[in-house]
């Protein structure tokens, strides 16, 4: 039986470059779950991720997968995950097509599930006419959904996104949401979403967290009105916090 899916930070701090990046961090993301992580550039949402997907050890603290560490012995089923970081990757020399085809066999598809998967992913992501281009030569936008194709290929129900809809046209954003919807609601996925466009996020998330300066400073609802404003007055108060317990220490 196949372990119900969930994505889990439990307290993890790390450091880079002599900077503290994250500091005592945890957040869980449930089955049939999209939570959004939104904070301004340098909040350390990418780090953040990057620790999830096992790409860096943090210094204290641990990530968990379907309930399995990250790290160490019984490691999660990777086949499950699907993710894109920062900016999306591709091939420049392999054509969209051949992208999404070779994400859909290193996640475990053999040749003919995984061919049938790509074009399903073309379509989805709307890139039949791109299919045959090299990534190199495609747009931002396109790389992105090539990107994106990649990611959901193989229908995966752990699902980590940095930023997925910053390159992408009102269309590609609306073709985006639906099929997140669809992950949770389809097949119970987990779906972790960074960001820092607010209105976006709370059309696509059940649940937001604030990171701000490496720490969770607080959650916001979804549909809440003023979702903006919200946002920064928690910024700022943070701020003003952090500023006060600075003067306090230099006394």
């Amino acid at each position: 039986m196949t372990t119900p899916a969930s994505i889990e930070a439990r307290h993890i701090s790390k450091v880079l470059g002599g900077h503290l990046v994250l500091d005592d961090v945890s957040l869980e993301v449930g089955p049939g779950e999209t939570h959004a992580l939104i904070g301004l550039n340098g909040a350390g949402k990418t780090t953040l991720m990057q620790i999830l997907l096992g790409m860096l050890k943090p210094e204290s603290g641990s990530a968990y997968l379907a309930r399995c560490p990250v790290a160490g012995p019984g490691e999660p089923q990777w086949s499950r995950v699907g993710q894109m970081l920062d900016t999306a990757f591709a091939y420049p020399e392999l054509t969209a097509r051949e992208n999404i085809y070779c994400s859909a066999r290193l996640h475990g598809m053999g040749r003919r599930s995984a061919g049938v998967a790509a074009q399903r992913a073309l379509s989805d992501l709307g890139l039949e006419e791109y299919s045959a281009r090299r990534a190199g030569a495609l747009s931002l936008g396109n790389r992105q959904r090539v990107g994106l194709a990649a990611a959901l290929v193989q229908e995966p129900d752990l699902l980590v996104l940095d930023e997925p809809t910053n390159a992408l046209d009102p269309r590609g954003v609306i073709v985006l949401r639906r099929l997140l919807r669809e992950a949770c609601q389809q097949r119970g996925a987990s779906v972790l979403v960074s960001s820092h466009h607010l209105d976006e996020v709370a059309r696509m998330a059940d649940k937001i967290s604030v990171l701000h300066r490496g720490r969770i400073i607080g959650t916001l609802r979804a549909g809440t009105v003023d979702l903006e404003r919200r946002f920064f007055d928690m910024v700022l108060q943070s701020d003003m916090q952090g500023q006060g317990q600075d003067r306090e220490q230099d006394r």
